[in-house]
């Protein structure tokens, strides 16, 4: 029936060769159109949601209050959001996945902390976006979207609790939960800039949440206000409103500040000043945490690099982050290896990787990680009793940019999870306030103290936040004088006195040395490359890489200054970086055994 048509246009296509052009515009038309449909179906997949809410929205409204003169409920009037990992009568439960949504039925009970918070006044509007099945730490979802984080657009919000942390650092709600696992709710909090709280572990009902890790995850609180947290932390707690006062030792972890590239003007030093005024503070100590934890927890020592043991003791939370994630796994597949072999479930690349590494875990060691767990309870224990408060950087990079690639993304996640552990394997309380903004990226310093003591954090939030953030009001508007003395004399003069004392091995007294003829002399590459040999004796690498950056910004051919910053850089976990630097001074002296041995151990530990 069709033969003798097509004949017919055949035979006019050949003798009219304009048609031949007509037919390849449309056709290349069609491919156009079709590769735009293509692209813009992509891009879905990968675009950002406006608001982190999933729908459906819904509203669970607080139970009937009291009639007068019962006193107002102590939530009354407030809104709150979930993470969509949290149960709701009625509704499935999705843990961030549509493959887990659409294999599970809908809840029949709503979770007991959502309970509790309805009735003490609060209204639920809905549940929020988060990692798939609890997993990560960037609140990436290639199913759902990611939440825009409303300090910065273009980079993550950081997760699993991606969605809650947005919806409450938007203004869209008065406080909201999530789970922290890893760092979940803590690492959201500083990315986005609001307040937020891990609970002592245990302290928090979990029935009628989806459970990722029983050992490490928690219920977590956001929030912009000290006041709500208080008000809310002592709802889900069931805290008494009374208890005894005493008074508070803040103890700063000199050495975890060191993974941080945020000045400590503005992290260390506004808390320091804050307290300065305030009644029931003793002075604020110093210590070297991972130090104290190599020292203290035995158990770690089996989980450290073979490659890198003759470094730092940074290493030892490196390790501890390793047991972390192993625990985790552990426990993820008890809970859902036969729904993952039976629902074979669509995942992203990170979660796939993540789920695919807890199925083909063993449980040979499992013993040794909760032999690690107990060993950490009692350090801090024994270091915060029911008084002291760990003063630590709440991360240790900036958030990343949105869809960065997996291999590039590597350290981030080592020096993020080395923080967070720290909490998550002692089932201590912890607690991350924001201080400003570094290069337009929040920041944020955390609270710890010990299990079960989380009334007194939260009194201490409540007693130090305004303090805190008149501090960094002053210290993001002040800056640093400079120094001009040209005395080049008395400059070298003081670098000879620095250098008799690094080699008397008084690094503190080399360090003060160098720093004076710096102050004569800003120009010399080398004075910057020996202050960073003393700081690195001294395990103050942050000051000896920003050194040795301005010692090589003075003299690009000073190989000891690539040498001292790689070696600086790999203490603090930033691999590629080290490389790079020993590489570099690979060029410049291609026969330096030093960097040639490094530079391969670095390439060994990336790989």
């Amino acid at each position: 029936m069709w033969k003798q048509p097509f004949q017919v246009v055949k035979a006019n296509v050949s003798s009219n060769p304009r048609t031949w052009i007509i037919i390849g515009l449309s056709v290349a038309g069609i491919v156009i159109v079709a590769e735009t449909q293509r692209r813009r179906r992509r891009s879905k997949a990968q675009i950002i949601l406006r608001e982190p809410f999933l729908e459906p929205r819904f509203d669970l409204l607080p139970f009937p209050q009291p009639p007068p003169p019962a006193a107002r409920q102590p939530l009354a009037s407030l809104t709150f959001a979930i993470s969509d990992i949290f149960d709701v009568k009625g509704y499935v439960t999705g843990f961030g996945n549509p493959d887990w949504a659409g294999t599970h039925e809908a809840a029949t009970k709503t979770a007991l902390v959502v309970t509790a918070l309805l009735k003490n006044g609060a209204t639920c509007v809905g549940k929020t976006v988060m990692d798939e099945l609890n997993f990560g730490i960037t609140g990436e979802n290639v199913h759902y979207g990611t939440p825009v984080n409303p300090q910065l657009q273009s980079h993550i919000p950081g997760g699993s609790s991606s969605g809650s942390a947005v919806a409450v650092a938007a203004g869209l709600v008065d406080f909201a939960l999530g789970i922290d696992t890893t760092g979940c709710v803590r690492i959201p909090a500083s990315f986005c800039g609001v307040i937020g709280f891990r609970p002592s572990h245990g302290a928090v009902s979990m029935i009628g949440v989806s459970p990722n890790s029983q050992s490490l995850e928690t219920v977590g609180i956001f929030t912009r206000d000290p006041s709500i947290l208080h008000h809310v932390g002592h709802v889900l707690l069931q805290l008494k409103s009374v208890e005894t006062k005493r008074a508070r030792r803040l103890i700063f972890a000199d050495d975890l500040f060191q993974l941080s590239k945020v000045p400590t003007e503005k992290t260390v030093q506004v808390v320091t000043k804050a307290i300065e005024h305030l009644s029931g503070y003793q002075p604020p100590k110093h210590m070297n945490f991972s130090q104290y934890i190599a020292s203290k927890v035995p158990g770690l020592k089996g989980f450290r690099e073979e490659s890198v043991k003759h470094q730092n003791e940074i290493f030892t939370l490196k390790a501890l982050s390793s047991v972390m994630l192993l625990l985790q796994r552990c426990e993820f597949k008890t809970n859902h290896e036969e729904w993952v072999k039976s629902a074979k479930p669509r995942l992203g690349p990170d979660a796939s990787d993540r789920v695919r590494a807890a199925i083909d875990s063993t449980h040979e060691n499992v013993k040794t990680l909760y032999k690690v767990r107990t060993e950490m309870r009692a350090a801090l224990q024994s270091l915060l009793k029911d008084d002291g408060i760990l003063v630590i950087p709440t991360v240790a990079d900036p958030p990343l940019k949105l869809n960065t690639k997996k291999g590039q993304s590597s350290e981030f996640n080592d020096r993020t999870l080395a923080l967070s552990s720290i909490a998550s394997m002692s089932g201590c309380c912890q607690v991350t306030i924001p201080v400003g903004k570094h290069k337009e990226s929040p920041i944020s310093i955390s609270f710890i103290a010990f299990h079960g003591v989380d009334k007194f954090l939260l009194d201490t939030v409540l007693d130090m936040y305004s303090s805190i953030q008149e501090k960094v009001s002053i210290a993001s508007h002040s800056s640093p004088l400079p120094d001009t003395n040209d005395n080049l004399d008395a400059s070298e003069l003081l670098k000879e006195k620095g250098n008799a004392a690094f080699k008397g091995r008084q690094w503190n007294k080399a360090v003060k040395y160098y720093t004076e003829a710096i102050k004569l002399n800003m120009m010399s590459s080398t004075y910057y490359c020996n202050r960073a040999a003393a700081y690195l004796e001294l395990g103050c690498f942050q000051q000896a890489e920003e050194d040795c950056s301005k010692a090589i910004s003075l003299d690009k051919k000073n190989v000891k200054a690539y040498m001292r910053r790689g070696t600086a850089r790999e203490s603090l976990l930033c691999y590629k970086d080290a490389a790079q630097d020993f590489k570099h001074a690979l060029v410049l002296e291609p026969q330096n055994k030093v960097a040639n041995l490094a530079e391969k151990r670095l390439r060994k530990l990336m790989s």
